[in-house]
């Protein structure tokens, strides 16, 4: 297959890119600057000049290609306006969706677990319903789904919030050990027990390809190696590394020592990938997230 990806130079996406070369795919990746550019045609993917705000350039590329993959990510800081983030990556899969209809080609979105269903479990048939931690970012995985109904193999593949692995310099576990480095602790919320899901950065590239080869329209895929894990072995995990205390702080003081995180970091959010895994045959083999932050690669910087 010919599969052009959006986000082909990013953590995950050029991961993807390389699951994708490894099994005999032709690969075009988005590439906005000439540095990007240069590093594709370096492993032999062919060049998309553009951005995901060009919605003309998308056009053009998911014209040419037999499936995408939408693996391009604004990272959330204190400056991003999550709204419009939301908002671009509405308006690109929308222009993508509509060159792709009829087509019957494979479009593959990325979106997420976390907050979803906070408390319960969440499966690949969880019924979607936006809350104030999800509803933004829904909006583009509900688009992209509901073109199914409309001749397109569409599917999503929902990372876990903790998408570990080395190079990883903006997620949330690097996130996470600035704020442990800047505040002198590695802190979690009470007592820790809620619960994060984790995935490898190249077990999730595996399942991107999966998903482009076969997911069938409309199917929702987790990207989920650990269904959850406690928050508090991860402040441990950190602190041990940097030679710091794990400190429990109550709600209050979470909102002053993780800023925009701290919505997030108490959620109790496990989710499975039991469905994931009998239908596509997909299986986990890279190390767990506590193994990898252990590995040290996160505090070689």
């Amino acid at each position: 297959m010919r599969i052009f990806v959006a986000g082909a130079t990013g953590y995950i996406g050029s991961a993807v890119v390389h699951a994708l070369l490894d099994e005999g795919h032709a690969v075009t990746g988005l590439a906005r600057s000439d540095a990007s550019a240069a590093a594709l045609t370096r492993i032999g993917v062919e060049v998309h000049r553009g951005d995901i705000d060009d919605i003309d350039s998308l056009r053009t590329a998911a014209a040419a290609s037999d499936g995408v993959i939408y693996a391009a990510n604004k990272h959330i800081s204190e400056t991003t306006d999550p709204a419009a983030r939301a908002q671009v990556e509405l308006n690109a899969v929308e222009a993508i969706g509509a060159q792709l209809e009829g087509t019957g080609k494979s479009f593959v979105v990325t979106s997420g677990v976390i907050g979803r269903t906070p408390g319960r479990l969440l499966t690949e048939e969880t019924p979607n319903a936006a809350n104030p931690v999800t509803a933004l970012r829904l909006r583009a995985e509900t688009a992209v789904l509901a073109l199914a109904e409309r001749g397109v193999r569409s599917s999503s593949v929902r990372l876990a919030p903790t998408v570990h692995g080395y190079g990883d310099a903006r997620g949330f576990i690097s996130i996470l050990i600035g704020i442990a480095q800047d505040k002198g602790i590695s802190a979690f919320v009470g007592d820790g027990s809620n619960r994060w899901p984790a995935v490898h950065r190249l077990d999730a590239a595996t399942l991107f390809r999966l998903a482009v080869e076969s997911a069938p329209a409309g199917t929702a895929l987790h990207a989920v190696a650990e269904e959850g894990v406690p928050f508090r072995d991860i402040a441990e995990a950190i602190g041990r590394q940097l030679g710091l205390p794990a400190v429990s702080l109550t709600t209050e003081q979470a909102d002053q020592h993780f800023g925009f995180l701290a919505p997030l970091v108490g959620i109790d959010n496990p989710a499975s990938s039991a469905q994931t895994r009998e239908r596509f045959g997909w299986l986990p083999k890279e190390p767990t997230l506590i193994a990898d932050i252990e590995e040290g690669h996160y505090f070689k910087h």
